[in-house]
């Protein structure tokens, strides 16, 4: 018997729940937020919770290298020219920006999602959602085809759900205490506005920009491998830390001396007894009489700490191994480098990014694509799903190496606006400006106009007067 929509609704919710705590987990080792793990019973019993807010965080450092790589900076249609109304829409909704946040979350967490909808009935809004507050059902043995989409968020007492389904909308609410149920939204809605209402769309309109999928598994996290590397790290400074406080510096001890002693004396002046005195003033006065004979002392030389600095240097490098992350984002350290060695040492990462480009941009294109369906363009909508998305170059050069490579490539034929995409930074708006700058300026030359090109001729100083006609 096919599931009712309260019934899948609570079924999405129940599954939106159990994704959670793994989102939270990874969240919060991006945040530096680490359990101290790996150190022996005997260790944390005597350090107990003195390093619970340490870390030596590299779980930002993996995901941050790779998400500023990733901007999208245009669509292109199905016959390559770019859509300058998705370009419009993407930026009303501020997705140049949010987009970002998107991306990075999917990294993190494994996953995240964008939602496209009229608020307002009117005008169409493109929003990102966190994967703690949305989910994606897919048709069985389809992996790429919508079935459902739910959203959820808590307002003061009360929990929302929105249920999308290809044909039908359902929205709503409950209590938020315990054994709440859901029931139809009546707040926030108009008066005789109904709970549930007909998807203009005809999809789904909740799409997953998942990460590192694969064909029988879940998106997975970036972190998932730097996690355990990382819980070495923290543990190997705590080690160190705790070591340098006892070993760093030389420890000196007398012999053949008995423990400094003082005598008691009573009110009559007599010798009761004797008591140890502290050594305090001796380490801060840094004097000490050594009255007995043969007494003397020795001295323990201060441990070699750089032997934890040697093994965490090795996982770090293993966490760069790993993520394809370039040693330079994780050491920092820039000694005599050429520009040919830097982009070798980036060839990983850069081609991580590619790889991530492409099945980011199949999630771009869909959103877009119900974009102009949201818009009522149909037509638009097809050429948009059989489009590419147009992204930044990867790859990090100088601009000299960008300006020899684009001379190159001119000097064999390839047009200026091939050209021009490939400058860093250049969006499509920039290059359409320049292409009307470019014919304006044509049409100026053509129509005799020079000083509108090279600028009005210098002002010319007035001729001498014949020398025949003042005499």
């Amino acid at each position: 018997m096919a599931e009712t929509p309260l019934q899948l609704t609570e079924r999405l919710y129940r599954k939106l729940q159990r994704r959670r705590p793994a989102a939270k987990k990874w969240s919060k080792y991006y945040d530096g937020e680490h359990p101290l793990l790996f150190a022996s019973p005997e260790f944390s019993t005597q350090a107990g919770g003195l390093f619970d807010d340490f870390s030596d965080n590299w779980c930002a450092t993996v995901p941050d290298a790779t998400v500023e790589r990733l901007r999208p900076l245009g669509f292109r249609l199905e016959d390559g020219t770019l859509d300058t109304a998705a370009g419009r829409a993407w930026k009303a909704s501020e997705c140049d920006v949010e987009i970002g946040l998107a991306l990075l979350e999917a990294l993190i967490t494994g996953r995240s999602y964008a939602l496209v909808w009229k608020p307002d009935g009117v005008n169409t809004e493109i929003t990102f959602e966190h994967t703690a507050n949305a989910l994606v059902e897919y048709v069985p043995g389809r992996r790429r085809v919508r079935a459902a989409g739910l959203k959820v968020w808590r307002d003061s007492d009360s929990e929302f759900a929105i249920l999308f389904t290809p044909s039908m909308v359902y929205r709503w609410q409950r209590p938020t205490r315990e054994g709440g149920q859901w029931t139809g939204r009546t707040a926030g809605l108009s008066r005789g506005e109904p709970s549930h209402i007909p998807n203009p769309l005809g999809a789904v309109p909740l799409v997953e920009l998942p990460n590192r999928s694969r064909l029988n598994g879940s998106p997975r996290s970036e972190l998932r491998t730097v996690v355990p590397l990382q819980n070495a790290v923290n543990t190997l400074w705590a080690h160190l830390m705790t070591a340098s406080d006892e070993r760093a510096l030389p420890a000196r001890v007398v012999l053949g001396m008995d423990r400094p002693v003082r005598e008691i004396v009573d009110d009559s002046g007599e010798v009761v007894g004797e008591e140890d005195l502290p050594l305090d003033p001796f380490r801060k006065d840094r004097l000490l009489w050594l009255e007995r004979q043969g007494a003397s002392i020795a001295e323990f030389s201060a441990g070699d700490l750089r032997q934890f600095l040697d093994v965490i240097n090795q996982v770090v490098e293993h966490i760069a191994a790993q993520t394809r992350t370039p040693a330079t984002y994780l050491s920092g350290k820039l000694v005599n480098v050429s520009a040919e060695t830097l982009v070798a040492s980036e060839a990983g990462l850069v081609a991580k990014v590619t790889e991530k480009q492409r099945h980011f941009g199949s999630a771009l294109r869909e959103i877009m694509r119900l974009e102009a369906l949201a818009n009522g363009e149909a037509g638009r909508a097809d050429s948009l799903a059989l489009g590419s998305v147009v992204w930044r170059d990867p790859q990090f050069r100088s601009d000299s190496q960008y300006s020899d490579a684009l001379v190159k490539l001119k000097s064999i034929g390839v047009p200026d606006e091939a050209l021009w995409e490939r400058i860093p930074g250049v969006t499509p708006d920039e290059i359409e400006r320049w292409k009307t700058m470019r014919t304006d300026a044509a049409g100026a030359i053509l129509g005799g106009d020079m000083a509108s090109f090279f600028g009005p001729k210098p002002d010319q100083p007035a001729p001498a007067d014949d020398q025949s006609d003042a005499a």
